[in-house]
């Protein structure tokens, strides 16, 4: 009874250990990027300089400063997420079997990836065409005054919408594997896929078409690519049954 009190006390030891550890990196990120929050802020508006907005507003008198934190926060959790994930992964790690470690090992890596390209896409590709296609409607009589908060507000969201959405063929990568999803069942529910990324896109875009077209668009191919991953995975889960028979 002792030891398996301790061998619990040790556990929860290091789980506090790996929390404060991977608040303290985040925290440490912050602090780096905030010497930088200038030319942190002038590169995150790049997508509105091509859409030919070359300055932004703020209209309250703290906008600024609290702008540039929450740019110094964002970018400082972007740089060191690799590390944070690598110390919870070594947490996890001693409770995986061999042949699970050879599997999630690499998924992890492969995960981290399409994040980074989901925010890079979202925020070098569609950024710059949402924000010309807002301003777009703008006339003699009704011109845009584009507030830093509300830019970069929709920034982040659409930014972190993106990098999450692309987690969706590791998701049914992991189903699959598991044998809880199959590739038929996914192209049988296509059509409920396609409804549940548009509500997904509606609740994560403005309260316009094309913004929710060019989220969804994308995501809809991320799914039809999992149907793919998933019969892969499956496949291989098959045969392997088949020849430990």
């Amino acid at each position: 009874m002792n030891d398996k009190q301790m061998s619990i006390l040790e556990h929860i030891g290091e789980l506090r250990s790996t929390v404060l550890w991977a608040f303290g990196l985040a925290l440490l990120g912050t602090v780096v990027a905030w010497f930088f929050s200038d030319a942190i802020v002038d590169a995150l508006l790049e997508p509105a300089r091509q859409a030919g907005q070359e300055t932004l507003y703020f209209t309250a008198p703290m906008e600024a400063f609290l702008l540039k934190l929450k740019a110094s926060t964002l970018v400082g959790l972007f740089l060191v997420l690799p590390l944070v994930l690598l110390k919870v992964y070594a947490f996890i790690l001693p409770g995986l079997h061999g042949h699970e470690r050879a599997v999630v090992t690499p998924m992890l890596v492969v995960a981290t990836a399409l994040f980074y390209v989901g925010v890079a896409f979202c925020f070098y590709v569609l950024m710059p065409m949402i924000i010309k296609f807002a301003v777009g409607f703008a006339t003699e009589a009704l011109q845009p005054l584009l507030t830093a908060d509300a830019y970069f507000a929709l920034a982040s969201r659409l930014c972190l919408a993106f990098g999450l959405l692309f987690e969706l063929p590791m998701v049914v990568f992991a189903l699959s594997w598991a044998g809880v999803v199959e590739p038929r069942s996914l192209l049988r529910t296509w059509r409920y896929a396609l409804i549940l990324i548009l509500v997904v896109a509606a609740t994560l875009t403005p309260p316009d078409i094309i913004s929710q077209v060019m989220l969804a668009g994308p995501v809809m191919l991320l799914y039809l690519s999992s149907v793919l991953v998933s019969m892969a995975v499956t496949r291989r889960r098959r045969k392997r049954s088949g020849d430990s028979d």
